[in-house]
């Protein structure tokens, strides 16, 4: 019996090689860029230090590989990256600094069949993926497949509800259905946090700690997440 095809969503299609160098770009283009970075590397080193700083970490998707730097900032981990678009692994080969591109082991997967054994990596490390994903059934099907491949923790970072960014996106959305202007490109959703943190407990995870953009303010929130199940 043949192994059914992975899941494929239409948003992760759009990343050929000139949106690889533009999302390359986007997160240094000015001052509030470079801001939002600095906070996003220190939300992933909080994590890491709650994941008890993993010595086999896989970057998954790993982008254009602007966390390759804070992950090879300890001299003794091990580093696996991953990407469902060759473009942006092609980008992060060529732009990260060539003593951390060489401590990184790069491949092509899919977060929803990742090519790795059971119990593969110590720490799965997966920033901004699933505020892409707006069906719970495609979240539980990565959320299971981090499962099966990490041995101990998740980092995972995702759009919450119970903040000022999350309301007023909300109220934006019903006025332009109202309107009859709801967006058909959406790719990027706001999940309720009982719903997601119920979603991690399902496919067999306990929430460690989690760490806020900006507490009230902003939507992201980062996850560390142990494998209990």
């Amino acid at each position: 019996m043949s192994k059914p095809r992975p899941i494929e969503l239409e948003f992760s299609r759009k990343y050929d090689q000139q949106h690889a160098v533009q999302y390359l770009h986007k997160h240094h283009d000015g001052l509030a860029r470079r801001l939002s970075h600095w906070r996003d590397e220190q939300l992933a080193r909080q994590a890491l230090k709650l994941a008890d700083e993993p010595n086999l970490v896989l970057d998954l998707p790993c982008g254009a590989g602007r966390f390759w730097p804070l992950l090879a900032e300890r001299p003794n981990r091990v580093i696996l990256a991953a990407d469902n678009s060759a473009h942006m692994l092609a980008t992060a080969q060529a732009s990260q600094p060539a003593e951390v591109v060489s401590r990184v082991e790069k491949f092509q997967t899919s977060a929803f069949d990742i090519t790795l054994g059971p119990n593969a990596v110590d720490c799965i490390f997966s920033i901004r993926l699933l505020h892409h994903i707006a069906e719970a059934e495609h979240r539980l099907a990565i959320l299971r497949e981090f499962h099966r491949v990490t041995r101990d923790t998740v980092i995972i970072s995702l759009w919450v509800d119970g903040n000022y960014k999350a309301w007023k996106r909300k109220r934006l959305e019903a006025k332009r259905a109202s309107q009859g202007r709801a967006s058909e490109n959406q790719n990027r959703f706001v999940v309720k946090r009982q719903v997601i943190e119920a979603e991690f407990r399902q496919a067999g995870f306990e929430i460690i700690g989690h760490q806020d953009f900006l507490p009230g303010y902003a939507m992201w929130r980062v996850y560390t997440l142990r494998k209990v199940a």
